[in-house]
This record gives structure tokens, sequence and C-alpha cells, in this order.
């Protein structure tokens, strides 16, 4: 399969893994921002306990299947490490991540899935990521037109 082109079942697997990824965040309560905001402060640790679990399975996985496909099975390109270079933007951009994160008390992921549960007032959250998504794209790619963008990971 050449590189450019995409398996019939990629995008009904994506939208499968989101239905999975979505139902445990709400089976955990993790789509609760109550929940995440006693993680972050210390007062309850299940949300470690999920995180672990997730680490886990994504450490067998990436640790699996390269040995079992030898390629990626939808697309048939070798596996590679996709490395990311740890640069002002990398931590610029974790920290304003953390930072909304504990505001919210959620992340992106489970934001979504917390609208499944009926908390529609994550939909301000939403909004602001998407707001703030956009400003850094303009930002960015006003940067590239001048020139002046920083080198780095990206």
């Amino acid at each position: 399969m050449a590189d450019h082109e995409v398996h019939p079942l990629f995008l009904p697997l994506v939208f499968v893994g989101g239905l999975i990824f979505g139902f445990g965040l709400g089976f955990s309560h993790m789509a609760q921002p109550e929940i995440v905001l006693h993680f972050l402060q210390f007062s309850d640790f299940g949300l470690l306990f999920v995180m672990f679990g997730a680490a886990v399975v994504t450490g067998i996985a990436f640790f699996g299947a390269p040995r079992v496909f030898g390629t990626a099975p939808l697309n048939g390109r070798a596996y590679a490490r996709r490395l990311k270079t740890l640069d002002r933007n990398v931590i610029v951009g974790g920290g304003i991540f953390g930072v909304g994160w504990g505001l919210s008390g959620i992340c992106p992921g489970a934001a979504y899935a917390s609208l499944g549960i009926g908390n529609y007032a994550i939909l301000w959250g939403i909004a602001g990521m998407f707001i703030g998504a956009y400003v850094q794209g303009y930002w960015r790619s006003s940067d590239l037109a001048a020139g002046t963008a920083p080198s780095g990971a990206d």
C-alpha cells in the first residue's frame, strides 16, 4: 500500500477506538472534573490507577505490535519511533496545557466524554480549547510568514 493511501478500515477503527476510550473514561469516572480535581489535590488517587492501567496496555502494544505485525496493519509502513526534541515550545506548551487541565479539571479527551454523561458546562472548556488552538495556530502561521518561526520539534 502506498504511503498516501489509507486503508478503508482506518476511520471506522479510529471511531471504535474513540468509543472505547470514551466509554472507559466514563466507566472509570474520569469524565467527571471533580474526580480529576481531587486527584490533582492529592485526595483521591483513582486516576493514578487508571493512568497506570493505560500505560501498561500501551506499553504492551508498543512492545508487541512491531514484533507481531512487522509493519502497521492498516498502512503497511514500518514501525518507527517519532522523536520530539525537548525545547522551549514543548515546555511552555506543556505548562499551559497543565494549567488549563488544573483549572478545568479535565483534559481534552475526557472533556468530550464528559458531554456523554451530561456535563454540558464543559462546553465552555471545549470552546476555550478550540479558541486557544486557533490563536496558537494563527500566531505560529504569522511567525512562519514573517520567517521568525522558532526552530525546534515540529
